[in-house]
């Protein structure tokens, strides 16, 4: 049996906070609770709570987090350590701050969680503490690291398209992408397997025009000779529009979780947008 000690040396109170992240496919959005006790009693925060004599605080942010909003995660990420002297009214609490990526998905609101719900990021509320903050350190700490980890693949079926790729990452890094751009440098990233490939083969712009076609692209006109009838021209090019607007959209691809752990080791693995 452990001998227990009692200090005579003040000590602050330890909480674990999330901030997790959910994407529907489109957007990117932040889970938060109403808190139901003093203090700020029916503002919005951040899951977390106090951590207990005998657990870790990694135990403690997944217990909250669960309590709280029914949301049972296997990986979390330590960020930060918020310390400042009056950041909680109660007594003096730091609080280490953990982050998560996730699929969005239903919640609930449980013990001392009012109600627990889904925010866009840029329709967010007030939030009490110093949560605005935390929030803030953990949209920059997010996007400081998708350049340098295969941030969100997680969420991503195991067979997705480009176009499903760029709008999460344009939705965490909060700026558009070209879409020619973004496919060229993900692909050259060599983390990603194309699992249904297309028909490079070169395509003409136009269609073959017969004979048929050539004489209909002109109307013979009084006194002035010949005209181009533009409806034709129109008719004829339509389909080669068509073609290229939406070649290749319909590629399938597969992340690589080998290729990537070879270059991370090799200390190879970046991406620049």
């Amino acid at each position: 049996m452990s001998q227990g000690y009692t200090y005579k040396y003040p000590h602050p109170a330890l909480t674990a906070d999330c901030v997790v992240f959910g994407f529907d496919g489109k957007d990117l959005k932040i889970l938060l609770i109403e808190r139901g006790n003093e203090p700020c009693k029916g503002c919005w925060a951040f899951p977390g709570g106090f951590m207990n004599i005998d657990e870790t605080i990694e135990q403690c942010a997944r217990r909250e987090l669960e309590e709280e909003t029914g949301l049972k995660l296997a990986k979390i990420e330590q960020f930060h350590t918020f310390s400042e002297v009056n950041r909680d009214p109660r007594e003096r609490v730091v609080t280490v701050a953990f982050f998560a990526l996730v699929r969005q998905a239903e919640v609930k609101g449980g013990d001392d969680a009012a109600c627990a719900q889904w925010f866009p990021i840029k329709d967010i509320p007030r939030l009490a503490f110093d949560h605005d903050y935390i929030l803030r350190l953990a949209q920059r700490t997010l996007k400081e690291r998708i350049h340098f980890e295969p941030i969100g693949f997680e969420l991503m079926d195991e067979e997705f398209s480009m176009p499903d790729l760029q709008r999460l990452y344009e939705a965490i890094l909060e700026v558009k992408f070209d879409r020619r751009n973004f496919e060229k440098k993900m692909m050259q990233l060599g983390i990603l397997d194309l699992i249904e490939p297309e028909d490079d083969a070169p395509k003409p712009a136009f269609k073959c025009l017969t004979t048929k076609d050539f004489d209909s692209l002109f109307e013979t006109k009084p006194m002035t000779g010949y005209s181009c009838n533009f409806e034709t021209v129109h008719a004829l090019h339509e389909p080669a529009v068509e073609y290229s607007a939406t070649r290749g959209r319909n590629r399938k691809f597969r992340f690589n979780r080998e290729k990537y752990d070879e270059m991370k080791e090799k200390g190879i693995f970046k991406i620049e947008f």
